[in-house]
């Protein structure tokens, strides 16, 4: 009868072992981001299809300090592996080291750390290429303009690798001899935010800045462009707005004709992404460092494509 006890409770312990709970702290630069939101949405619904994980999922609000600290209560908590949306780049290098000391694997997700080309062992990125989303967006608008005209840029963040790579996307197309028409007579962060893009546009208006091109690192921004414009009795045919991510709203915006360009970025795609690198890291399963989602232009030609 012992042995027969005994027997159970093994194989009682090794089926608990076998299906033990992988716990993931995640770290966003901030949930009142559409396309973070998203992107949350998506690696969600990943954790409970695979109804044996766990994240533990916490707003920085878009504070370097506050995200820092949630880093040190997951490596206190001793989570299996961290998934991070670093708030800034810079300070995404911090995490990485902090993190890797800890020896606690690590995907970075959507926004890149300034150190990711040269990310330590059980470390990754998973989102899209910043420079091809930025070149497919500014590439779009030249055409619509005929290569000549103004245009403000709309910026995320600056501390962000992502506002960066797609500003610099832009002046890069303007600089090519179809597109050198084009001059850029402004640009300013408007912190990927609806309500300050609205702002700032209706600033540069009340100001007397001409343009007839907006060129938003993100949905969000183009989506507050398009606001201004209709208060200040601007009609939106005669100005291209742009934006990146093909969120719902920005779809809507282009079916309506507010809004002529985006890029789709898949962000639920990016969460799940971003859970099974993190899943096979805890694993020590290999994983490339550097996984990028697909892009694809987004105009009225093909609008009925990603409309739902």
């Amino acid at each position: 009868m012992k042995k027969l006890l005994l027997s159970a409770s093994l194989s009682a312990i090794m089926a608990a072992s076998a299906h033990a709970e992988t716990t993931i702290g995640f770290s966003m630069q901030r949930f009142d981001d559409n396309f973070l939101a998203i992107l949350r949405s998506g690696l969600e619904a990943h954790a409970k299809e695979l109804g044996d994980v766990k994240v533990l999922i916490e707003d920085a609000q878009g504070d370097v300090s506050k995200q820092q600290s949630q880093i040190d209560n997951f490596i206190a908590s001793k989570v299996d592996g961290m998934i991070v949306i670093p708030v800034e780049a810079d300070a995404g290098v911090t995490i990485s080291k902090t993190v890797e000391k800890a020896g606690i694997p690590l995907v970075f997700a959507n926004n890149q750390p300034s150190n990711v080309d040269k990310l330590p062992e059980k470390q990754a990125f998973v989102g899209s290429n910043q420079i091809e989303a930025g070149t497919l967006e500014a590439k779009e608008v030249c055409r619509l303009l005929g290569g000549k005209g103004k245009a403000v840029i709309l910026m995320g963040e600056l501390g962000t690798l992502v506002a960066r790579g797609r500003t610099e996307a832009v002046h890069e197309v303007f600089k090519t001899d179809e597109c050198k028409g084009i001059d850029i007579v402004d640009e300013q962060t408007a912190t990927w935010q609806r309500t300050n893009a609205l702002d700032l546009v209706t600033n540069w208006l009340t100001a007397g800045t001409e343009f007839n091109a907006v060129i938003a690192n993100n949905d969000e921004m183009a989506l507050g462009a398009v606001q201004a414009l209709k208060s200040a009795g601007k009609s939106t045919d005669d100005v291209v707005v742009a934006g990146i991510d093909a969120t719902q709203d920005a779809l809507v915006a282009m079916k309506a004709g507010d809004m002529k360009v985006t890029v789709q970025q898949d962000a639920a795609l990016q969460g799940k992404d971003a859970l099974d690198a993190i899943l096979k890291l805890v694993k020590g399963e290999p994983t490339e460092k550097k996984i990028f989602s697909k892009l694809k232009l987004v105009t009225k030609d093909n609008l009925s494509e990603f409309l739902n």
